[in-house]
């Protein structure tokens, strides 16, 4: 009798240990462990993180860190960490928490327009992709990749075509090089590639002709116009005499891309500068700003006319007048000097 009591309680004890222990790991497991409010909260592991620096960013997300640390033991989580953005949802247990940390790393959305160099590009990146602006600058300009794949550190910005791409968050600056030269690729498919060379371009002097014709007009339907005029002035041997080219040599003359320049001045003219389009003829030797797919689609499409000039509409703002004669575009300068006169825009 005696014995079967103290089987009993061992029996008891048992049941209640295994049942404490039972609780500890399914608490630790499956019970819910998030203290947000919204409905989902996003979470950034940066390469080479290590689990202390997991739990400090996961800490204010939870309700009891150290069960989280528990299960992440338990499941391995620990010392195998994974760097990249991950979704972890209100009501969460850290079951799921772990599972989504392990393989639940989600792209994000990759923007990118307008840039005048690649600095700008480089910054504007990385405040997109972990990569730091310094990492990218570097793999951007890498000289023998450039020469490798047909650039120089005049044209290399044109390897990059704007658009909104996805891209894992931890994405190296040279991953992100590498994919940008994939997409490059993919652009200039066979049709455009036989546009360029109708046109008796490459695919670097499509992208710097359309970044005048980007910089000139804003209106998308007014670029074809424009990129014909610029290629009839090239034909016939003309200078290009672009404004925009002169404005981006001020710039990279003084080093300020920030300057402001509403009106280019005569003495502008005389900066001696290969993107000086009023000195030099031709293309300048690479593009004056990244311009977008309708601006390069416009100089492989161009309005066919025999437009050899064009100036600021001041009747129908956004949009310009087009002349075919020296004399005609001369009336049509007066007009619109006239009206920048009455604005007292000076520069």
């Amino acid at each position: 009798m005696y014995i079967k009591r103290i089987l009993l309680v061992i029996v008891i004890a048992g049941m209640l240990v295994g049942g404490a222990f039972a609780f500890m790991v399914y608490r630790a497991f499956f019970v819910p462990n998030t203290q947000f409010g919204n409905e989902v909260a996003y979470v950034f592991i940066p390469s080479n993180s290590d689990f202390q620096e997991v739990k400090s960013i996961m800490e204010p997300l939870l309700k009891d860190l150290k069960t989280f640390e528990s299960a992440a033991d338990k499941k391995g989580y620990s010392t195998n960490i994974k760097a990249g953005k991950y979704a972890i949802k209100k009501g969460m247990s850290n079951n799921d928490i772990v599972n989504s940390l392990r393989s639940g790393n989600i792209p994000v959305k990759v923007a990118f327009n307008n840039q005048e160099n690649l600095a700008d590009l480089a910054g504007r990146i990385s405040l997109q992709i972990e990569a730091d602006s310094t990492a990218l600058l570097s793999a951007f300009g890498e000289l023998d990749f450039l020469k490798a794949n047909g650039f120089n550190d005049k044209t290399a910005l044109t390897m990059y075509i704007p658009n909104s791409y996805e891209f894992f968050w931890n994405t190296s600056a040279e991953g992100f090089r590498e994919r940008m030269l994939k997409e490059y690729k993919r652009f200039w498919n066979e049709e455009r590639i036989a546009k360029s060379k109708s046109l008796g371009l490459n695919s670097s002097q499509v992208i710097t002709l359309a970044s005048i014709v980007h910089k000139e007009t804003a209106k998308v339907d007014e670029r074809p116009r424009v990129a014909g005029v610029y290629l009839n002035r090239l034909a016939t041997g003309m200078l290009l005499q672009a404004d925009p080219t002169v404005i981006y040599a001020i710039k990279l003359h003084t080093g300020n891309f920030d300057t402001i320049i509403k009106r280019v001045l005569y003495k502008d003219l005389e900066l001696d500068s290969p993107y000086n389009t009023y000195k030099y003829a031709g293309l300048p030797p690479g593009p004056i700003a990244m311009p977008d797919i309708s601006a390069i689609d416009a100089v492989l499409n161009p309005e066919k006319h025999d437009y050899y000039y064009f100036v600021a509409n001041v009747e129908d703002f956004g949009y310009h007048k087009f002349a075919k004669t020296l004399t005609q575009h001369n009336r049509n300068k007066e007009q619109y000097v006239r009206w920048i006169n009455s604005q007292k825009i000076n520069r």
